[in-house]
């Protein structure tokens, strides 16, 4: 575990030195600002104390800013041959693996925890369901978790940052939004398989307050996955030597 948390260490800094957390930060406290307070469905218009607008808004945003981020994590170091140098150190594949996984997602939780002013201001505006925005932000996380294991699969298949970025979203798309509208296209068995797979209906299950374990389940699972093929990706390496 000490290794792992090096590594995510380095990686959370690298995305400080290079400006790209700077810049996700403030973009998307702008971007989900603007259409939770100011546009559209914002929480004046609903007329409720509640920050579901936010998390619609933040549920869109991270799908798109989540493969920028992770697009270069592996990719870049294949390119410029970095991943060999890091790997001849006493670490394994996996080590990399997750220890760019928690640097990701320890900046995604940073960039939430700068809205909790939203929540602050919300209960002083009117009764908010606690338990509902609490859950609304644990399922952001678990959303962005399964979002970057995809993004760092991406990376691993290719040296080429712009070809990571479009996987990832081409794969995220599928879970997004395809997964979801097959389900609704179909019935019975297959139906409910596509149910299952839809992120989206896991993703507002728990925003609304319930915490299923088979939404758990299903979160988890894509992590590992994600995580997983790409140390095998890493390892295909030795095997190519």
């Amino acid at each position: 575990m000490k290794k792992i948390w090096v590594i995510a260490k380095k990686e959370l800094k690298s995305f400080f030195d290079s400006l790209m957390a700077y810049i996700m930060i403030i973009v998307f406290l702008g971007f989900s600002g603007f259409f939770t307070w100011l546009y559209g469905g914002d929480v004046f218009f609903v007329n409720q104390a509640t920050l579901q607008s936010f998390f619609g808004i933040a549920y869109w945003t991270l799908f798109f800013f989540i493969p920028a981020l992770t697009m270069k994590l592996i990719a870049e170091e294949k390119k410029t041959g970095t991943i060999e140098l890091l790997l001849t150190k006493p670490i394994t594949d996996w080590h990399v693996v997750t220890g760019k996984f928690f640097a990701t997602l320890l900046l995604i939780a940073i960039t939430l925890a700068l809205t909790i002013p939203y929540y602050i201001t919300i209960s002083k505006i009117g009764p908010v369901d606690h338990g509902a925005v609490l859950s609304g932000y644990l399922g952001l996380l678990l959303m962005s978790a399964a979002y970057i294991s995809i993004g760092i699969f991406a990376s691993s298949i290719t040296n080429n940052q712009i070809i990571s970025f479009l996987l990832a979203l081409l794969i995220g798309l599928f879970f997004h939004i395809i997964f979801g509208v097959l389900s609704e296209n179909f019935t019975g068995f297959l139906g409910e398989i596509f149910n299952y797979l839809s992120l989206s209906s896991h993703f507002e299950s728990i925003s609304r307050g319930v915490i299923d374990s088979k939404d758990i389940i299903y979160f988890l699972s894509i992590i590992f996955l994600g995580l997983f093929l790409s140390e095998a990706n890493l390892s295909k390496r030795n095997i190519v030597k």
